[in-house]
């Protein structure tokens, strides 16, 4: 590493106040800060000493995320096998996920970063490093058989409109990569539901009474017939977007999470907790087949791990204070059910539902704030 480190400190003139290159500073210091800790020191202004910066967060996000991604590649490839009908080694499912998974990433992360840059040198501040996980997020999230063009109009309309409008990375109201996500789904709604997105044929004919749809798909219209098994979603052998299907990969990527102090094991718990409320209030109904799938099985069928391991917990668009937080969670859970239930257009309901709660997040936060200093002023008070 100290031959990189030489080699960064002797082009970093340029890239200085009065360097021929200082036009391009933002995106030299985003490259060195993150290959190496950052030497910046605070001038004035409150600030936190920690072992840990931004990036340094961002690339443990990341970390978390790769159970996910490696898994969605092997799902990838499972289910285009499966659909054709034909029997292959477990490496040549890997390698076909991932040809078909990893241009997505790249032109994520090309067409995100390259708005980041051009943001940054137009503003004259230094990269913001947000990205790198919205980057990621955003090819889990799409069904593999979106194309790449639309990935990329995406991505950069989360970035502009998501993010840079509100002021950049720490200021979004909405979690970028779910925004993405959005809008897709309205304004191109045949790429991002039905039953031909989800799998990787290539154009080859599948195998008679292969029909594709996902396990929700397949809920709306049999109810109970048409869900998968249990371990098959936990594992997450069924098709859906390209990380979200295996509970399993989640739950790896919660414990590092919650591990790191990064992620809010206070949100994930009032999720799951608020989704198992609805999703039993249902089965009691019991008013059509979709109501009657338990409450513990509809938690592990979409995106609910997913998004509630790495949406709903974006420390930017979550509460933000600890009672905050469990109200957040609950209502994010509870109507991630109630919209795939009521409304089967949305069959993927806790995107709306995350989205929504990300806007009444800072209500949540300031009626718990204000509730704390009603509750001190009342007992000052009673002591006066």
């Amino acid at each position: 590493m100290k031959f990189l480190k030489n080699i960064v400190d002797s082009v970093k003139p340029n890239f200085e106040k009065g360097g021929k290159l200082q036009k391009y500073w933002p995106v030299f210091d985003g490259f060195e800060t993150f290959l190496f800790v950052p030497g910046h020191a605070t001038e004035n202004g409150a600030h936190i000493r920690d072992g840990i910066d931004l990036k340094r967060t961002m690339v443990t996000v990341i970390l978390a995320l790769v159970p996910c991604l490696l898994f969605g590649m092997y799902n990838v490839g499972y289910q285009h096998f499966l659909a054709i009908g034909e029997s292959a080694e477990f490496i040549d499912m890997v390698i076909y996920g991932a040809i078909r998974v990893m241009p997505l990433v790249i032109v994520s992360y090309g067409v995100g970063l390259g708005v980041e840059f051009l943001f940054c040198i137009k503003n004259g501040h230094s990269i913001q490093e947000g990205f790198l996980v919205s980057g990621m997020l955003i090819p889990l999230i799409m069904p593999v058989e979106v194309p790449l063009w639309m990935v990329a109009v995406a991505t950069a309309f989360a970035v502009v409109f998501g993010k840079e409008v509100f002021g950049g990375t720490g200021m979004n109201i909405l979690n970028p990569a779910l925004t993405a996500r959005a809008f897709l789904f309205f304004a191109y709604p045949t790429k991002m539901s039905g039953n031909s997105v989800w799998i990787a044929t290539d154009g080859m004919q599948t195998v008679d009474g292969y029909t594709g749809a996902t396990a929700l798909g397949n809920a709306v219209e049999q109810g109970v017939a048409g869900i998968p098994p249990f371990m098959d979603a936990m594992i997450g052998i069924i098709p859906g977007s390209v990380g979200e299907t295996s509970v399993l990969a989640c739950l790896i990527g919660a414990v590092i999470l919650i591990a790191s102090g990064i992620g809010s094991w206070r949100i994930m718990l009032s999720m799951i907790i608020g989704g198992y409320v609805m999703g039993y209030l249902f089965n009691i109904w019991g008013a059509n087949s979709y109501m009657e799938i338990p409450a513990h099985h509809q938690l592990v069928l979409g995106g609910f791990f997913f998004g509630m391991v790495f949406m709903a917990t974006d420390p930017v668009s979550a509460a933000q204070t600890n009672m905050g937080k469990w109200i957040y969670g609950f209502f994010c859970g509870l109507l991630g059910i109630m919209i795939r239930v009521f409304n089967p257009a949305y069959p993927e309901g806790i995107m709306m539902a995350i989205l929504f709660m990300n806007v009444m997040a800072p209500l949540i936060d300031h009626y718990v704030v204000q509730g704390n200093i009603s509750k001190r002023l009342k007992r000052a008070q009673v002591i006066a």
